[in-house]
């Protein structure tokens, strides 16, 4: 009896586990919330891809404009934001990183994004600023495991690599990192993507 009580249970934690398992672009991970329309899909982990994003709807935060240090005081900001407006958690959320000298990059801005563009409104909401980002082209590599300082430095020189070995392609901008899974998903199976806009050298063929 306890054997096949067991074996049930095991049964019942497979089932949960892979129910929740996104497969997409050669790679996986765990879903946790829907992602916005028309994201392309998932960059295979330690792989470098070019993937292009469609305009999206974004509210962000910045450290600079907040009592607290790290990322659980913009978290809240912007979880706060969402429940106030009645807008429903998606995934990924968009961090952005300021270099420092002798010290690991401290986060500088977090960001929700939107399931369309055509939810809520864009503008000032306190701290909280709702735009709309125009449709770009991002070099990217997945990384997979905690979302911290070390991961995202590990994956933006995969990037700079990469950008020193071809001439198609260009970085136009600041990095970002892009978390896709809640706190509630163990750290070691969490899925996040690096990543540099870039455009096309005047050189390359379309």
């Amino acid at each position: 009896m306890l054997k096949i009580l067991g074996l049930a249970a095991m049964a019942l934690i497979t089932t949960g586990f892979f129910g929740c398992v996104h497969r997409s672009g050669g790679t996986w991970m765990m879903k946790s919330a829907p992602i916005p329309e028309g994201w392309p899909e998932l960059t295979p982990i330690g792989e470098v891809r070019v993937q292009d994003y469609p305009v999206y709807r974004a509210a962000t935060v910045e450290q600079a404009d907040l009592a607290g240090d790290g990322m659980r005081p913009m978290f809240m900001e912007l979880f706060n934001h969402i429940k106030r407006n009645e807008i429903a958690m998606t995934a990924p959320v968009e961090m952005e990183y300021t270099p420092r000298e002798g010290q690991a990059p401290a986060m500088a801005s977090m960001a929700f994004l939107y399931r369309s563009p055509t939810l809520g409104a864009t503008g000032e909401d306190g701290e909280v600023r709702v735009e709309d980002l125009p449709a770009a082209s991002f070099a990217s590599v997945g990384m997979r495991g905690a979302y911290k300082a070390s991961r995202y430095e590990r994956g933006l020189a995969m990037l700079e690599e990469w950008a020193g070995s071809q001439d198609e392609w260009r970085v136009v901008g600041p990095a970002r990192y892009l978390g896709y899974n809640s706190p509630f998903v163990l750290p070691f199976l969490r899925y996040g993507e690096v990543q540099v806009p870039v455009e096309r050298t005047s050189g390359s063929n379309d």
